[in-house]
This record gives C-alpha cells, structure tokens and sequence, in this order.
C-alpha cells in the first residue's frame, strides 16, 4: 500500500529543520530595495489582487508579516484601511519610513506575531512569504479565516522540482522539498478541507543565487539544509560542481524558484 504523506506535519519538520534567514532582519533597506526591483516589472499577482479590493467598496485588508511595506503600499491606495502586522522592530521602522515617504496615513501597524494577536475582521487577509517560520500551519490558517469576511490570499515560492535544491533534498531527506513552500503548503490546505484556487505569477522566475566560489555555494546550501560536519559534502560538492554556471567570475545557480498566489474564500 502506498504510503500516504502527512503533509501538514512535513511542514512542520521543514520549518523547524530550516535555518533562519537573517538577512531580512538584519537588513530590511536592502530587503526592501530588492522587492522594489522585482516590482519594478508587470506582475499578474499583483494586478489579480488589486482587482478584488477594487472590488469591494471600503475594502478593508490585513496584512500579515508586512515587512517593509511593499505590499501594505499599494493596498493603501486601494482600500480604506489595513492593518500592517510583522515582529520584526527593524522591518516595522522600515514600514513606517515607507508609508511616510508616500504619504500614506491610512495603516495601522502592529508588531506581534501571528496568529497570536488579536486584530478585528478585515475582508481580505493576506500573507506574503511570512508564513515559513511558522511550524503551525493549521494554527495560522485558521486564524486568517476567524478574521477575514471574504478571501485569503498566500504568495509563496514554488521550486522546480530538478532544482539544485530538489535534488540535495531528495539525498539529504530523501524528498525534494528543500523547504516550507507553495508544492507542501497547497497540500496540507487540501488535507485541512480547503480547496484553494492558484494563479500562477507570469513575471517569471526569481533571480538566480550567485557565489564567489564553490566553497561559499557548499556553505549556503548546508546553511539552508542546517548541516553540520561533512557527511554529504562529497555529494554536495560535485552536485554543485555540475549544477552550477561559471560566468564572470561568479558561481550561477539554475532559475528555478517563482512566486505563487494562492486564495479561497474563508467562508467555504
């Protein structure tokens, strides 16, 4: 019989096996300039979003793990009010800098992790890649549908599946999932009960990883995977070696992540 994948819990083991990414706290100027340059291009998503606020006149929306304010943004100028939720103290001094900068007046912030704050209903809720760090995925879901009257949405990366990062997860832990993400997520809603609908981003794939040498890409991947020692080294090291572009000096990963919506009406 074929073994059935509890991918709620796989999840959980993927959030409390991964490493914490600390360039987002410790540098929210250059996290922020960085979504700025990928704004910078159409993005179907985006546009998608801004469709349904527009949608509903007064629209009220949460967002959860609002970082630098990239999204609070624009949904300011679509709604009549949103409620701007992160942990971070550095990204939330970031955010305010940013709403002041385009006079926007019409956010509220509060610092707190979700779900354990209390906030009122919002018609939509949203989450843009800040649920990775959180092991509890039913817990944080759930929340999002006792607060929101109309639609949550999700934006979360997608990796290819003969990505780098596949094939070291499939040696390391013998499945291709790297790390929380869209392919393990959609899966636990539907072992929740809920049947989400997926737009897939056409702005294309993100950025590729670059490393000075080969030395500094075997790093960052056992820094990903939370390796230590060098029982997969051998392994890692040739993957690396065959995987990776060399061009002008600097080591080039394969493209092979983009972003994806995901969103239901939480009163299904």
């Amino acid at each position: 019989m074929e073994k059935v994948t509890d991918w709620i819990q796989l999840w959980r083991d993927l959030v409390e096996h991964q490493s914490p990414e600390p360039e987002r706290a410790a540098k929210p100027k250059g996290f922020h300039a960085a979504n700025n340059r990928r704004w910078g291009k159409p993005d179907s998503t985006r546009d998608f979003v801004v469709a349904q606020l527009d949608s509903v006149p007064n629209a009220t929306v949460l967002d959860i793990g609002a970082g630098t304010g990239t999204w609070a943004v624009v949904f300011a100028q679509h709604a009549r009010r949103v409620t701007a939720v992160d942990s971070s103290p550095a990204m939330i001094e970031a955010l305010k800098a940013n709403l002041s900068a385009a006079n926007i007046t019409n956010v509220e912030i509060i610092a707190g992790s979700w779900p354990d704050i209390a906030v009122e209903p919002h018609d939509f809720s949203f989450c843009s890649h800040g649920m990775y760090g959180t092991p509890d995925l039913p817990a944080f879901i759930r929340r999002m549908e006792q607060v929101t009257r109309r639609t949550c949405f999700l934006v979360l990366r997608a990796s290819t599946p003969d990505g780098v990062m596949a094939d070291a997860a499939r040696r390391i832990w013998g499945h291709p999932y790297d790390s929380p993400n869209f392919q393990v997520c959609y899966k636990a809603l539907l072992q929740m009960g809920i049947s989400p609908n997926v737009h897939m981003a056409d702005s294309g794939l993100w950025s590729p990883w670059k490393n000075a040498s080969l030395e500094e890409a075997l790093a960052e991947i056992k820094r990903r995977f939370g390796l230590v020692g060098g029982e997969h080294d051998e392994f890692l090291t040739d993957l690396l070696r065959r995987r990776l572009t060399l061009i002008d000096g600097q080591y080039v990963w394969p493209r092979g992540v983009r972003s994806v919506l995901v969103y239901w009406n939480a009163r299904q």
